[in-house]
């Protein structure tokens, strides 16, 4: 069985990682797991609180076939969890590593965006991460992008970020394809 590591801080936003959730475990079967920083409740942009299954901290790779960021308010201030041990260690045992939004800035202060193409919110948001040296491969894009087992998403993507998450995890194919039309059809211009 699947199993992912989603990390939720407070202040986290409720609509980038629910059609993965919803999806992961429903319909894929796969074990999520919550984590959050030192195990505590969060509470949501939107006020929905959630208790943790596990330690964000205490993550590894071995227990996990993927670590998932979400993004929220936290990670623009000194707030933050300092994931980078975390995130290494699922990089270094070939372990799916996704952020979206403001979670991107985890990844970028962790190293994991300075060799490969990624993308966040904007390049000017990126950019503001200590230590980012990945200038010249951001890419802006509206869709999340995927190179191997590491994905990145603009928070207004969460649609191509669960999509390219389950892709890395060898669950792509038509039957995918076709619940990303459905779910992103709202956003296609009506018929004439």
């Amino acid at each position: 069985m699947t199993r992912l590591a989603i990390v939720l801080t407070d202040g986290f936003a409720d609509w980038e990682v629910a059609q993965l959730t919803a999806s992961a475990r429903s319909y894929f079967g796969f074990d999520v797991v919550i984590a959050t920083p030192e195990g505590e409740e969060v509470r949501s942009m939107g006020g929905m609180r959630v208790a943790a299954d596990a330690v964000a901290e205490n993550l590894h790779a071995n227990a996990f076939d993927g670590l998932v960021l979400c993004g929220g308010t936290i990670w623009e201030t000194e707030k933050a969890p300092d994931l980078k041990s975390v995130i290494d260690d699922f990089i270094t045992h070939g372990k799916l590593v996704a952020g979206i939004c403001g979670a991107t800035l985890a990844l970028a202060r962790a190293g994991a965006l300075d060799a490969t193409d990624h993308t966040s919110n904007a390049a000017d948001f990126i950019a503001s991460a200590p230590g980012y040296a990945g200038h010249a491969l951001y890419k802006d894009s509206p869709q999340a992008v995927r190179v191997g087992k590491l994905v990145t998403a603009p928070g207004s993507a969460p649609m191509t970020f669960a999509a390219e998450i389950y892709r890395a995890l060898g669950h792509g194919g038509d039957e995918l394809d076709q619940y990303v039309l459905m779910f992103g059809a709202e956003h296609q211009p009506k018929a004439a």
